[in-house]
């Protein structure tokens, strides 16, 4: 069994046990949250598409750390106009679990 979760602005598929990092959701560390905007179930063969999001469903998950990403490097350069600057950005994300599909 597995879902199609909106969270954040992306949308991740996620199945029951997975761990995934999502943008950051404020929450305590093992605290229960509920993500609501479910986009597809598919459970085995009986497979439920929303339209825009399936009614009713829901996903339980744990939080289990909040941390910040790998460091991206913005560089910006105009050729021959002696223009250079340097960037650096790390993004906040918290780490989930996922306990429960719920249809």
């Amino acid at each position: 069994m597995y879902a199609v979760v909106k969270t954040g602005g992306k949308q991740y598929k996620v199945a029951i046990g997975e761990k995934l990092k999502v943008e950051q959701i404020t929450a305590d560390i093992d605290s229960q949250i509920v993500l609501n905007e479910v986009l597809m179930v598919a459970d085995g063969e009986s497979v439920t598409i929303g339209a825009p999001l399936v009614a009713g469903a829901t996903i339980k998950a744990t939080v289990v750390s909040h941390g910040r990403g790998e460091k991206v490097r913005i560089f910006k350069m105009r050729r021959r106009k002696h223009y250079q600057k340097r960037q650096g950005h790390r993004q906040n994300y918290t780490e989930i679990r996922i306990d429960e599909i719920v249809k």
